[in-house]
Formats: structure tokens, sequence, C-alpha cells
């Protein structure tokens, strides 16, 4: 990881399940293992948040362990994956943070700002994964 500095009190919350649906790498045939692919991307690339939140949803949780792993924290869904990440995004903003949701679904963009997040593509979030 660069030694960029980091804005305070920002987060990243993530929809794995958007992020590693726009790559046609094969990821339906595993899940666990992109879900374990982006986790890895994330702890490695270089974004300008201090956490980021990557949600994980049905088969993809066998492929990384719920928890904090340096910067990234990774939430399983209990149920669906869209009321997680509003949950998420809630909790950070109310603790006063400034969130950034990365998801491609337009009813959950709308959602997470209406709680006072922003929402961006999973192509802003490649871009720094991939340099």
């Amino acid at each position: 990881m660069s030694a960029k500095r980091r804005t305070p009190g920002t987060v990243l919350v993530v929809d794995a399940a958007n992020v590693v649906g726009t790559r046609p790498d094969g990821w339906w045939k595993d899940r666990a293992g992109a879900a374990r692919r982006l986790h890895e991307q994330l702890l490695v690339g270089d974004t300008p948040h201090d956490e980021i939140v990557l949600v994980l949803e049905g088969g993809a949780k066998a492929g990384v362990r719920s928890g904090r792993d340096q910067h990234v924290r990774t939430v399983h869904a209990a149920k669906d994956g869209d009321s997680e990440i509003e949950r998420q995004t809630a909790a950070a903003v109310a603790a006063g943070s400034r969130v950034t949701v990365i998801t491609a679904d337009q009813f959950l963009r709308a959602r997470v700002e209406g709680l006072g997040a922003m929402a961006m593509s999973p192509s802003w979030l490649l871009t720094f994964l991939t340099g």
C-alpha cells in the first residue's frame, strides 16, 4: 500500500456481489473464491478511506471470515446483502463518518443516498484496485 494519507472518518461500504459481478471471470462457479480475491484486492488496494466494509451474502460468505483484517472489515449478511449494506451505511453515517457505498443497484443507491452517503459504481472502485 502506498503512503497516501487517508482522510479521517471515511468509510467505504462495498456491495461485494455487485463488484464481483462486473467481471466475467467465472465468479458464478466459485462465489467464495471471488469474494476472497476481492478481499485480497481491498487489502492491498489504495482507496482514500479509513475503513472498508465488505458485505458478503450467500455462498460468498464461505470465502472470507467475518471480522477485521487490517482496514477491511468483512460483514456476513444475515439475510440479504442490500439490507446489511443499508444497516452498515446508517451506522457509519450516524457515527459521523463520510460514507461511500459501492453498488450498481439503482434502488440501493437511492436508499443509501437518502441516509446521507454517496454512491459510486463498481467500476469506480475497480480503478483503485487495478491501478
